[in-house]
């Protein structure tokens, strides 16, 4: 028999290796102390211990949970946690992605290859499908981020999801900042910001009726940089996006805007080439590149620490609609 170690025997290692360390982490954490010669916890092992509780705590409480998954960062990450935590096994939920239509095509094929590699179900929404059937119709902007609600409260209630975990964060929005980590959904799918329960410690009320689900927010506590120290930390691999690339852009509404087949210039509008990149990846329609020329996860981490203004602020557009467009979107069962 051959003893010759392969790349996939060295991943295998690094993955048990690290799983094996966020419980250690957590036990630590949850004691307050290791013993004499115990370690003090760094913030990403300790935000890390947190996010892998909680996946833990939701599918050992829920009977059909799922895990939103675009193939953005946040997303990613939270695949990551997901199988740490539950690693040697497989991860024991499917994926869910509702469609635009307008998403990245790097996105959507960065998407399938990590489900395939993962051995993942992928349930998926589509918007276009609604528009076709006359259920949805398009908005005078062109973007179709804020028609994903209805594809996806669909969704949950088709595959009987009663708990869904997504990628959402406290430093995005303030809608988002004032939501619990476990937030209860009504029987339409709608969100009450002025009726949220406790969370005390690390104390997670997930009691529901039939017809209602939870979305939970195991990332809720960490930052855009957090995240990015962490992909740079665990080697997690993006789509392209995230990273510097000369694109054809114009300006629109302080952002640069990539040409292409949901995303035209108008007359007055001049096309360039710029070396860019993107904060986040949501529809193309309405998703604007920042200048960069931050072409490593080391070079992006070093920027996002300089930068001043959030991801959702400096690139989407959606939530210019109006102060509380987001907390609007998230009322009526957005994620």
């Amino acid at each position: 028999m051959s003893t010759q170690t392969t790349s996939e025997d060295l991943e295998l290692n690094q993955l048990q290796s690290e799983a094996e360390g966020s419980a250690a982490a957590w036990r630590t954490s949850r004691s307050g102390h290791g013993g004499p010669s115990a370690e003090r916890l760094s913030s990403l092992d300790t935000l890390e211990s947190e996010a892998i509780h909680i996946i833990r705590e939701v599918v050992a409480e829920f009977e059909k949970p799922a895990l939103l998954f675009s193939g953005g960062k946040d997303s990613v990450v939270m695949l990551h946690l997901a199988t740490k935590a539950f690693w040697p096994g497989k991860v024991p939920f499917p994926v869910l992605h509702v469609d635009t239509g307008h998403n990245f095509p790097e996105v959507i094929d960065f998407r399938d290859r990590t489900v395939e590699r993962l051995g993942l179900k992928l349930v998926v929404g589509s918007v276009q499908e609604f528009i076709d059937r006359g259920e949805l119709a398009e908005r005078a902007d062109g973007t179709r981020n804020p028609l994903q609600t209805v594809p996806l409260l669909d969704a949950i209630q088709r595959n009987k999801f009663d708990a869904v975990f997504g990628g959402g964060r406290r430093d995005e929005d303030k809608a988002r900042a004032k939501e619990r980590i476990l937030s209860l959904r009504d029987e339409f799918g709608q969100w009450d910001p002025r009726n949220q329960r406790p969370e005390l410690w690390n104390l997670y009320n997930g009691r529901h009726t039939v017809g209602q689900h939870v979305r939970a927010f195991p990332i809720s506590n960490w930052t855009e940089l957090d995240i990015w120290r962490y992909i740079e930390r665990e080697n997690i691999e993006l789509p392209s996006l995230y990273y510097a690339h000369e694109r054809e852009v114009f300006a629109r509404d302080g952002m640069w805007r990539a040409v292409g087949e949901v995303s035209q210039p108008l007359p007055n509008e001049e096309v360039i080439t710029k070396l860019v990149r993107y904060r986040t990846v949501g529809d193309m329609s309405c998703t604007g590149a920042v200048e960069s020329d931050a072409r490593t996860v080391a070079d992006v981490v070093v920027e996002v620490a300089a930068s001043t203004l959030t991801e959702r602020g400096a690139t989407r557009a959606d939530d210019r609609i109006s102060e509380a467009a987001m907390e609007d979107r998230k009322k009526d069962g957005y994620f």
